[in-house]
Parts: structure tokens; C-alpha cells; sequence
């Protein structure tokens, strides 16, 4: 039975503080003004911070809530840091966006304040049950999200494509977690792993349990071969969705396989090792091959993103406290660097179209040198060139892999590398070696939000070297149990 305690919601404050926020966003819609709802972005961003806040002032506690059923630790608040980190950014990117493109609906930004609440359930579980609430709590809003503009027919095939492939993966996931259940008697994350460590389990049964779960883990993070959505969901939502679903929904999900297969399955970790290798594999080729053919930089981002994902699985190899380690560290690299570049693509929209091709891009050096030189930073760091934030990112997992015993699989995550800055340099080409097209497409909107936030995650992307052996200390100090 779980045992309640009122005095135990304190440590849930930056869940309560989104959620309250959320709820008047939503609720003020009704007596705003239509022209006035964009004043309502104060007010997420007030929350957004606010719960920032309360997450710092209780960053000392490690305790468990509900039965177990929540887990408030040093790990848990690393992500909600990131997710408040996610909420800002997307909020900013998305002022002037959704006015100019018909959107400018408030609950827009009370689903987004829902889904990093979702996204804190997950990195907050203790039990798988508490994992299944957060996942749907966070797809359910991003749902929507992506098909934000109604009236826009990519933007509906984003959101039925997300929507039908979200829901066989949360399936899939129950399905895995029933199994779990019917061979251990519990969905206790430390008595699972407790169990399977004594043996004497069905084997096969259990594999296929791993198996399953970490499907729906793997379809989050966008893993090949469960990234079929990715492209064409990141192509047709709003640009300030895609950039907060690319960081977001991606953090949440490698917090919960650090979470679940470190503190469950350490004693089933040859197993789902070599699952963790094969995917990371086919997710670094998949990802950094095709993203060679688009013209697309929104699509090639997408698949920019599915190569990243497999990166950041080769720190999960060998199940270690130093893999683990580099994977945080990475995702707060990732998260800074992918909503700048993403942010350039908001903050170069014009009144009559978004801006998206590397046609867009040519001789963006020229007519608009701050755009092109943050463009230049952001995809020198997602390349991993120093002393851009990715550099160090991909140094300590690779690093990682070669301590675990990887070598040839942290010499293949180079050789990626190498193959992704062909099409990131493509677009560094186009902005610096081409000449601007043709006059008439309209100058950017004046967007001081997304300008502040692009600006914001530049100088992060550049000057990280500052801060690097304290963001590596909290990195190593948050681990999960292992």
C-alpha cells in the first residue's frame, strides 16, 4: 500500500510550481485579450524559473516519496534542471511565432509547462508504473504540439504520425512492463533489480522484457530503428516545438535507461549491453548518412538528432559509473547547442515563410552576419570541433567507451563525426561561399525573445571551458545508484 505523507509534496515544489503555472496559463486564456495572450509567455517563463528555483533549493535532498514511487536525488534534480532549461528555450523561440503563423492560442505554452512536468515524473520514478504516468503525461502534450497549426497540413501529419507510432511504443512498453510484473511480482524498479540480481528467472522471458521496455525508451530518443517519425514530426511542427521536442523528450528518455537499466538490470547488463551497441550502431550510421542527402537544414537537423541519440548511447556500453557520467554531461551540452541552432531557424522566419532550406541559408554571412556567425558556433559544436560545448561532450564519451574496453566502438563515433561535418559544413558553405538569393523574400520579423535565448545559448556553446570542471563535478555527482 502506498503510504501518503501531505508534508512529502515540499519536495515535489517544481512539479507543483509548473503545474500551477500551467493550469492559470490555460485558465487566463478565457479573459485575456486574443492580441494580449502573448504577455501570457511572461508568465511561463516566470514559472519556468520559479521552479528552476525551488529544484536549486532542494538540490541537497535524497529521498524517496510514496512508497518508493518517487525518488527525489541528486539525479533527479540534474534533469529537472535540464527540462526548465528545455521549457525556457522553447518558450522564448515561440513569442513571435505563434503570432505571426496564426497560433497564438495560451494553451500552447500550458502544454509545454505539462509535458517537462511529465518529463520530471519520468526522471523522478522509482517505479515503472510512475514511468508509464510520466511518458503519456509528456506525449499527450507534445501531441498536440506538433500539430499545433490546425490550419496546416504538415503540421496535422506530424501530429498523427507522433501520435500513432507514440502509442504503439507506450504498448509495446506496458506490454514489457506486465512481463516485468509477472516474473518478479512487482513494478519496483530496486526490487526488480533485487530480484533478477538473486536469478533464477525465466531467461528468455526476461530478455524479452528488456526488450520491449527498451523499445519504448529507444522510439523517445528517437533510436533507429525506432526513428521512422522523427524526420517528418520535426519537419511539419512549429519550429519552437521541434526545437523543445528535440532536447526534451530525448533527456527524459536517457534519464529512464539510466534509471531503470542501471539500478534494475545491472545483473542482465550482458544482455542488454550488446542491444545498447547494436543500437548505437545503426543509430550513428542511420542518422549521419541520410542527413547527407537532405536540402532541408529543419530535416537535416531531424536526422542530425537521431545521430546524436547514438552517441550518447555508446556511453550507456559497459554499463559504467564513467559512461553514465559522460551521458549527463552530454545532454546539457546536446540541449544548449540544439536549441540555438534550432533558434536561428525562428529568428531568420520572415512575415511570409519560414526558413528552412540551405537555399534560405546561402550568403546569410552577408545580409545577416550575427545569424550566420551563431549558426556557424552551433553546428561547429554539434560537429564536435573545439572548443565549442559538443567537443568536450564527445571527448567524455568516447572517453568513456575507451575505459570500458570500446575502442573500435568510440573510433566509429569519430568516424560519424567526421561524416557529420560534411553536411554541416554545408550550410556554413552556403551561408559564407554563396551569394543571397534573390531580393523579395522579406527581411526576419523582430523576434527580442528568441533573439535573447539564441544569444544565450551561444555564449554557453563558446565559453562552456569556463565552466567545465563544475558542470563535469555535477554531471558525476548526480549518477543514478548503480
Amino acid at each position: 500500500m502506498i503510504q501518503f505523507n501531505a508534508a512529502d509534496l515540499v519536495w515535489l515544489l517544481p512539479e507543483i510550481i509548473l503545474f500551477v503555472t500551467a493550469s492559470a496559463v490555460v485558465l487566463l486564456s478565457v479573459i485575456v485579450r486574443p492580441e494580449a495572450r502573448s504577455g501570457l509567455a511572461a508568465l511561463a517563463v516566470i514559472g519556468a524559473l520559479a521552479a528552476g528555483w525551488a529544484a536549486y533549493g532542494l538540490s541537497d535532498g535524497n529521498v524517496e516519496l510514496f512508497s518508493r514511487m518517487v525518488i527525489v536525488d541528486p539525479f533527479a534534480t540534474y534533469f529537472r534542471y535540464l527540462f526548465v532549461l528545455a521549457v525556457l528555450g522553447g518558450v522564448l523561440l515561440s513569442v513571435r511565432t505563434l503570432q505571426t503563423e496564426g497560433g497564438n492560442r495560451s494553451e500552447y505554452y500550458g502544454l509545454m509547462l505539462f509535458a517537462a512536468i511529465g518529463m520530471m515524473v519520468m526522471a523522478e520514478a522509482g517505479d515503472l508504473l510512475m514511468v508509464y504516468i510520466g511518458l503519456e503525461l509528456m506525449s499527450l502534450s507534445l501531441y498536440i504540439l506538433a500539430g499545433f497549426y490546425r490550419r496546416e497540413t504538415r503540421s496535422n501529419e506530424a501530429a498523427i504520425k507522433y501520435f500513432i507510432l507514440g502509442t504503439l511504443a507506450s504498448g509495446i512498453f506496458v506490454y514489457g512492463l506486465s512481463l516485468l510484473y509477472g516474473l518478479t511480482g512487482t513494478t519496483s524498479i530496486r526490487a526488480i533489480g533485487e530480484i533478477v540480481s538473486a536469478g533464477g528467472l525465466s531467461r528468455p522471458a526476461l530478455v524479452l522484457a528488456l526488450a520491449m521496455v527498451g523499445t519504448a525508451f529507444a522510439f523517445k530518443v528517437a533510436a533507429v530503428p525506432f526513428h521512422m517519425w522523427t524526420p517528418d514530426v520535426y519537419e511539419g511542427a512549429p519550429t519552437p516545438v521541434t526545437a523543445f521536442m528535440s532536447v526534451g523528450p530525448k533527456a527524459a528518455g536517457f534519464a529512464v535507461f539510466l534509471r531503470v537499466f542501471l539500478e534494475a538490470f545491472p545483473a542482465a547488463q550482458p544482455d542488454w549491453n550488446n542491444l545498447v551497441i547494436v543500437l548505437s550502431i545503426l543509430t550513428m550510421a542511420v542518422g549521419n548518412i541520410i542527413a547527407i542527402a537532405q536540402t532541408s537544414v529543419k530535416r537535416m537537423l531531424a536526422y542530425s538528432s537521431i545521430g546524436h541519440a547514438g552517441y550518447i548511447l555508446i556511453g550507456l556500453v559497459g554499463g559504467t559509473a564513467v559512461g553514465a557520467g559522460a551521458v549527463l554531461f552530454y545532454l546539457l551540452m546536446y540541449t544548449i547547442t540544439n536549441l540555438g541552432a534550432f533558434g536561428i531557424l525562428v529568428v531568420l522566419q520572415r512575415e511570409k515563410g519560414r526558413v528552412e532550406t540551405l537555399d534560405d541559408f546561402a550568403g546569410l554571412g552577408k545580409t545577416h552576419p550575427a545569424a550566420a556567425l551563431g549558426m556557424l558556433i552551433f553546428l561547429f559544436s554539434l560537429t564536435g570541433i573545439p572548443p565549442m560545448a559538443g567537443f568536450f561532450g564527445k571527448f567524455y564519451l568516447f572517453t568513456a567507451a575507451v575505459k570500458a574496453g570500446y575502442v573500435w566502438l568510440a573510433v566509429l563515433g569519430v568516424l560519424m563525426s567526421a561524416v557529420s561535418a560534411f553536411y554541416y559544413l554545408r550550410v556554413v558553405l552556403a551561408m559564407y561561399m554563396q551569394e543571397p538569393a534573390a531580393a523579395g523574400a522579406g527581411e526576419p520579423m523582430s523576434q527580442p525573445s528568441a533573439v535573447l535565448a539564441v544569444t544565450i545559448a551561444a555564449f554557453l556553446t563558446v565559453g562552456i571551458g569556463i565552466l567545465l570542471n563544475p558542470l563535469l563535478s555535477l554531471a558525476a555527482a548526480s549518477l543514478p545508484k548503480m
